[in-house]
């Protein structure tokens, strides 16, 4: 059962998550399609972005599918640690621009991922986003904690790191977790248009320009048999 949906819009791919019954959780199976779609849109052929939405009126996604994981295998659960560590690291490093669209809770795998877009937009009046990690007793990886390092406000980070803190949309941007916070009835339409400014700029000139300021992030290539 699919849990995205991948559609271009003129030049904009945008990827709609659709498991809102499973609140867009991670499993092996989420990261492979994540992987397929991200294989899509970089063998696009000329100028685009990638937008990342949802519709669900509570819940953007809650990251891992804890109940899941516990039940795995350590050999399965070692590929997916490295499946979601491939997919974190191929939106941060992504090969055209990334626009997050977050309308509702973004907690946890969902929050570290939704780190390395290049630009998030919120709702403002529902919804948080919050790494729980020191809660639910699961460490950041490295490479997870160089992309929650991207987000520019080092005391805020600090504080939604080590104590699990949830910010609301209104703090989101405050801290600078976030570009901007909107309505819910102009979310969706304000992301496709920031998504569709940037899908005219110069697809490798862009990625050249935000990826020399990764080096974090491109140094776990390697880790992972990427090819940077």
């Amino acid at each position: 059962m699919s849990a995205m949906n991948l559609e271009l819009i003129e030049n904009v791919h945008v990827l709609s998550l659709t498991n809102h019954d499973h609140e867009n959780k991670f499993n092996q199976a989420v990261m492979e399609e994540y992987l397929g779609v991200f294989d899509t849109v970089d063998a696009y052929v000329g100028n685009t972005s990638l937008l990342i939405r949802c519709e669900h009126p509570k819940t953007f996604s809650t990251g891992i599918d804890l109940q899941w994981m516990m039940a795995l295998t350590t050999e399965a659960r070692t590929l997916f640690i490295k499946t979601l560590e491939t997919v974190v690291y191929r939106l941060a490093m992504f090969g055209a621009p990334t626009i997050a669209a977050l309308n509702g809770n973004t907690y946890a795998g969902a929050a570290i991922l939704m780190s390395g877009a290049d630009f998030r937009l919120m709702r403002a009046d529902r919804g948080r986003f919050c790494y729980p990690e020191v809660d639910i007793k699961i460490p950041f990886t490295p490479l997870m904690n160089d992309v929650c390092e991207l987000l520019p406000n080092k005391h805020a980070l600090k504080h939604m790191m080590l104590t699990g803190r949830p910010c609301t949309g209104i703090e989101a941007e405050q801290w600078n977790v976030v570009d901007s916070i909107h309505s819910e009835d102009t979310l969706q339409s304000k992301a496709l248009e920031m998504a569709q400014a940037l899908a005219q700029k110069d697809r490798a000139t862009y990625v050249t320009i935000r990826n020399q300021t990764r080096p974090k992030i491109a140094r776990h290539a390697a880790g992972l048999g990427i090819e940077f």
